[in-house]
């Protein structure tokens, strides 16, 4: 196959990724001061991104003091996307009361940046799955109304430019909560008010508000692509982590149909074959369809704003990880996007994860793979001692001792 030539210039030589990937960065490793990017995406339940850089980074001096790192925790529209994006444009916190995906009351929060007067928001800090616990609720009894609290704020506020990352929600229900909260009306052929997204196979009649569309630009930060309905759609490929069951799957996917067709046709468009428009239980067909919003790939948006390339360009050595590196990894996540652009650019790149279940694909994509779990540790403990456990990873990863 096609061989792949490495070359660290404070070294005599190049290096062949035919040869065993380990001993290549050994060999690489002990014979230069490297300039390393710790760029993890979350430890998904245990850790945020900036937590499991900063352990990365210190397992990683304790290995290699001399070293220089950068951190740069990766995000992808999920869990964590506005705090980080947040950090990158300097962006001022604030805070709101709103309701989970449930309709108990919250202080949520997001997220202001004056020069350019956009505002971030995160939607798993809102109608997350995270926030329901330890209460869980199934799919059918949540929405997305919550969320519309924080978008009202936002116009308040006077946004220009609104960029929602969308991943890690609990709701399967096509936007229509947050499309109630901004004023929309859900009529049935009674002229009856629909007020659960489970009753939207009656829909009849869709009234707009005054001004659908506050904001100037709404960004869609998403880490997939699938359509709204159909095998690829919301309920069938995301209503199961949700709670969705095999006799839930034809009324969600009736409801979202009734939804999609009546408001698509109004607004004599498509959205819901639009890819994008099944990520988050459909939340993107609702923002695209009910505030104008354009679906982007929330890694390339967070890639752009933290100047990825250029740090990549930079780095002799690039480290990132996530809880569990298995097949999802490939399938659009930020860390997998990293190891793409680090493959593209001939940098290589180690992935860290709590756990590592191997695939041909997940291992052709990084130069080598560690994981805590079964190799230093049992996965109770790992998640009981993340920090611990993460920093004792990257000192060996450091050492390039035998894992």
């Amino acid at each position: 196959g096609p061989v792949l030539w490495i070359h660290f210039p404070e070294i005599d030589g190049f290096f062949s990724s035919q040869a065993e990937p380990q001993h290549l960065i050994e060999v690489a490793i002990k014979n230069q001061i490297m300039k390393v990017l710790i760029a993890p995406d979350k430890f998904k339940g245990t850790l945020t991104g900036k937590e499991a850089a900063d352990c990365i980074a210190r397992g990683w001096r304790q290995a290699r003091p001399a070293d220089q790192l950068h951190t740069l925790p990766v995000c992808d529209g999920g869990d964590g996307f506005g705090e980080t994006l947040a950090h990158l444009v300097e962006a001022r916190k604030h805070h709101c009361h709103a309701m989970d995906a449930s309709g108990r009351p919250i202080r949520a929060g997001w997220w202001w940046q004056e020069s350019q007067q956009m505002a971030i928001i995160e939607s798993a800090a809102v109608i997350g799955l995270a926030r329901l616990l330890p209460r869980k609720c199934h799919p059918f009894d949540l929405d997305t109304f919550g969320l519309g609290t924080l978008i009202q704020k936002a116009a308040q506020k006077g946004a220009r430019t609104c960029v929602i990352g969308i991943g890690g929600s609990a709701t399967n229900d096509g936007g229509f909560g947050l499309a109630r909260a901004l004023g929309w009306e859900f009529r049935d052929r009674e002229n009856q008010a629909l007020e659960k997204w489970t009753s939207l196979h009656r829909l009849k009649t869709v009234i707009p508000p005054q001004n659908p569309h506050p904001f100037e630009k709404l960004i869609i930060a998403s880490d997939v692509d699938n359509p709204l309905l159909g095998p690829k759609g919301a309920s069938r490929i995301y209503g199961p982590q949700k709670g969705l069951r095999s006799q839930d799957m034809a009324p969600s996917e009736a409801s979202l149909k009734g939804l999609s067709m009546v408001v698509d046709r109004m607004l004599k468009t498509s959205y819901r074959h639009q890819p994008g428009a099944g990520a988050a239980g459909g939340l993107g067909y609702g923002l695209m369809a009910f505030l104008g919003g354009v679906a982007q790939s929330g890694f390339d948006y967070f890639a752009t704003r933290a100047k990825l390339d250029h740090w990549i360009e930079w780095a002799d050595l690039v480290i990132t990880g996530e809880g569990a590196l298995d097949a999802s990894t490939c399938m659009g996540k930020g860390v997998g996007a990293l190891a793409k652009l680090c493959q593209t650019s001939g940098t290589p790149c180690l992935g860290l994860g709590g756990i590592h279940k191997k695939t041909s694909h997940l291992s052709s994509l990084f130069t080598d793979i560690y994981s805590i779990c079964p190799t230093l540790t049992t996965p109770e403990s790992a998640l009981e001692k993340p920090k611990k456990w993460l920093r004792d990873l990257a000192r060996k990863t450091g050492e390039c001792s035998s894992l």
